[in-house]
């Protein structure tokens, strides 16, 4: 892409996530637990022209460095996603996502009889599946709205 074809602007430091399927940005920024009200600095490009995927979202999260559990959980939802850590505008880290086996503490299970949502300290667990996420106690199945059972901060 040539700087005459950018749609948004270089950060100076922080997280560019690209080649995250069209339409699915927000539920990045779901992920992340961004939603404006501390005052980050996000730029969003959805629904962008890509040859690999058709239509891609671009999300850049200034001042922010990914952790490994948001890389996961993004990663079930974006699975062709690349992660760009970015210093003094310059690409310092660049990765693809790799879907886990296994994301502990990052999914609340949804089953309300579940051990983890109970006052257990136990961690929620879930298995990756094909379509989905398991969880390895009750064995509830999550195969939709992923994102609606994300731990925040």
């Amino acid at each position: 892409m040539t700087d005459q074809e950018l749609r948004v602007s270089k950060i100076e430091s922080g997280t560019v996530i690209d080649h995250v399927p069209g339409g699915h940005a927000l539920k990045v920024l779901a992920i992340l637990d961004i939603d404006g009200s501390d005052g980050e600095t996000v730029s969003i490009g959805m629904n962008v022209p890509s040859d690999k995927l058709g239509r891609k979202d671009v999300v850049k999260v200034e001042g922010h460095e990914l952790s490994q559990n948001e890389v996961d959980v993004i990663s079930l939802i974006a699975s062709d996603a690349s992660i760009n850590i970015i210093r003094d505008f310059d690409v310092v880290e660049k990765s693809r996502v790799d879907r886990p086996s296994t994301v502990t503490d990052v999914i609340a299970c949804p089953n309300r009889n579940c051990i983890t949502t109970e006052d257990e300290p136990v961690q929620s667990k879930f298995d990756v599946l094909e379509n989905g996420v398991r969880c390895v106690y009750c064995n509830t199945i999550i195969r939709e709205d992923l994102t609606d059972h994300i731990h925040t901060a």
